[in-house]
Order: structure tokens, then C-alpha cells, then sequence
């Protein structure tokens, strides 16, 4: 009884390790199949399209003009017409410096030059019957020129006294009182023009080249709720070193209450347009920690081509170099791709 047992328990063992083995077999070519099947991707055909760099600057308003108001010569303040925020017209008197010596001078002059005048008519009369000489009169004379010199230097001095505004504006805060004495170094207040509104940004060097005098460009100040226009007047001669930027400065088209002198703008630039640029998806790109690749079918395989990138936005990157029209690129699929691997493709966009 004891050997009966032990052979069915040998039997057993043999069929359980037969059918494990047959198992194993069965189940090989069904792996071997799942790793000589193809990936299925998509892809998508390089053609050349119009593409423009959109880019956002900082940018701030300033007055089309505006002049700190100084005196050119010192004094006491005897009239102040300032009145804080108002327009005023080019040449309107703003501020009054006391001017009683240079007066009194200005009327010792004219009394003597007409004292002058009267003597030089005299001896003039005198010389045309040799009365006197050539050379007296001519003192004579040069006594009259000296003292309409002076005279003309008095009123100069008068002229002075008298602070005007250079140009029609919009005064700001005056910093002096009436009775004040005041020096060229004291800041009275400062006139703006209103008519006029310039805004002033600043571009990355590459861009340097596309943008010209008469350009429209748009902005919106900080805060604002709408856009607003401006066109390109002037740009500064010159790169700036530190910052690799170029200086623009552009005229405001049309004068808004949301427009404050020194607010903050952003400005808005449509630049660095090209007509035939090779964009692709940007989840086409792979980036290494070398370069950047782009996997490119060829018949049925794939392999991987070094691209340099351009200008981008949220759905497009141009590709500068490493492709050509009519290529095709996978855009699915990337993680397990391996170069001149075999793909299947399921669809390709245009």
C-alpha cells in the first residue's frame, strides 16, 4: 500500500510540472508579440506659415514737454500769480522779483544819455567849423554808445526779474511763498504741456531693426480699461549697454482721463514678423540637457534631429535649422520612442 502511494504521488508530480512547462511555452509567443508590435503615433507635416513675435514691455507716459520754473537771478518775491493745477498762456508773468535799485539805475542812465546826446550835437556842430578836434568828438560820442550799452544791459537785468512761462501748460505745486527770496537753485514750481502725451519703452536689442519712425503701437495704462494708440517718433541713437535694450519714444494719438503724466504702461508689439517660418507643435519638442530634438519619421521608423528654436507662443515653436518643408515629425507617443524604431501612424495633421 505504502509503494502504490508513492508512485501515484511521482505521477502527480510529473504531470503538474508537464502542464506548468506547457503553460510557460504558451505563454512566450504572446510576449514576444506584444514587443515586436509597433507604437501607434501621430504625426504632423512642417509647412512654411506667417509667424509674428508678440511682445509685452513696460513702458511710462510722459509730458510732451515739461520745465522746472527757476529764476535766473536772485531776489525777494514781490508778486506771485502760481495758482496751483491752472493752464497758463506762453509769456504770462508767474512770478515777480523786486527790481526798485535796477529801475532807479535804468532812469540815472536815460537822464544822462539825453545829457550826452545834446553835448554830442554840440561839438558835432563845433567840428564842422574846426572848433574842436576829430578827436575830442569822438570821446564825446563813444560816451553816448557806452552809456546805450548800458542802458540796454539795465533792462536786460529788469527783464530777469520777471519769471514767464516758456510755453501754454498746466502749472504744477509751487515750492515759494510772496516775500520769499529765492536763488537760481530753488525750484518754483513746473509747467507741463497738455496738449501733448509721449510714451517712453524700451525693446530687446534683436528687435532693434523692427521698429521705425511712424509705427503704430498700442499699450494700456495700468489700471486702464481700455487700449489706446500711439505712434513712434524717435529712437535712441544707441543700444543700451547694461540692459541690451533700445530706447523708444512714441507721441500719443489721443489724450484720455486715464492718461496720467508717469503711469505705468504696458505696451504691447507685434515684431519680428516672418513670412515662411517652419512652426511645430510645441509638445513635439524634446529637450535635453545638450539640445533640443524633434523625432522625424522616415517610411516607417523614426529618428531624432538637433533643432535651434525661434519665437514661440502657447500651441507653436519655430524650428530655425534641423528641419525642412514637407517633413514629417511624431507629436504622440515620444516617451517610448527610441531612434529608427518602427512606429505605426494613426493620423496625420496638416
Amino acid at each position: 500500500m505504502h509503494k502504490s502511494h508513492t508512485k501515484f504521488l511521482g505521477v502527480l508530480v510529473i504531470s503538474i510540472s508537464a502542464i506548468a512547462c506547457g503553460k510557460k511555452e504558451a505563454a512566450a509567443p504572446t510576449g514576444q508579440a506584444r514587443q515586436m508590435k509597433a507604437p501607434e503615433v501621430e504625426g504632423f507635416v512642417v509647412r512654411p506659415q506667417s509667424i509674428v513675435d508678440n511682445i509685452e514691455v513696460p513702458g511710462t507716459l510722459i509730458p510732451g514737454e515739461q520745465t522746472q520754473i527757476r529764476a535766473e537771478v536772485s531776489g525777494r518775491v514781490v508778486q506771485l500769480n502760481i495758482k496751483e493745477g491752472t493752464l497758463v498762456q506762453k509769456d504770462a508773468l508767474l512770478v515777480k522779483l523786486f527790481d526798485g535799485d535796477l529801475q532807479n539805475q535804468l532812469k540815472k542812465l536815460k537822464i544822462q544819455l539825453k545829457i550826452a546826446r545834446a553835448t554830442e550835437q554840440r561839438q558835432a556842430e563845433l567840428l564842422k567849423i574846426n572848433g574842436i578836434s576829430q578827436q575830442d568828438y569822438d570821446l564825446v560820442k563813444l560816451n553816448v554808445e557806452t552809456l546805450k550799452v548800458d542802458i540796454e544791459a539795465t533792462e536786460i537785468a529788469i527783464v530777469k526779474t520777471e519769471i514767464r512761462a516758456p510755453y501754454s501748460g498746466q502749472l504744477g505745486l509751487r515750492s515759494i511763498s510772496l516775500g520769499a527770496y529765492i536763488s537760481p537753485a530753488d525750484i518754483i514750481t513746473t509747467v507741463r504741456q497738455v496738449s501733448d502725451l509721449k510714451l517712453e519703452f524700451s525693446i530687446p536689442e534683436k528687435y532693434a531693426k523692427e521698429i521705425k519712425t511712424g509705427d503704430k503701437i498700442t499699450f494700456r495704462v495700468d489700471g486702464g480699461q481700455r487700449d489706446h494708440t500711439a505712434g513712434v517718433i524717435a529712437t535712441e541713437n544707441s543700444v543700451e549697454q547694461t540692459t541690451r535694450t533700445l530706447r523708444i519714444r512714441a507721441l500719443v494719438d489721443k489724450i484720455d482721463d486715464e492718461l496720467v503724466p508717469g503711469i505705468f504702461a504696458r505696451v504691447n508689439l507685434q515684431l519680428g514678423k516672418t513670412a515662411d517660418a517652419l512652426l511645430v507643435p510645441t509638445q513635439a519638442l524634446i529637450s535635453t540637457a545638450r539640445n533640443k530634438q524633434v523625432a522625424v519619421l522616415r517610411k516607417d521608423s523614426v529618428v531624432f534631429n538637433v533643432v535651434e528654436t525661434g519665437a514661440r507662443d502657447s500651441v507653436f515653436v519655430q524650428i530655425t535649422s534641423g528641419l525642412k518643408t514637407g517633413d514629417t515629425i511624431v507629436t504622440t507617443g515620444l516617451m517610448v520612442l527610441k531612434s529608427n524604431a518602427k512606429v505605426k501612424v494613426t493620423r496625420v495633421n496638416k
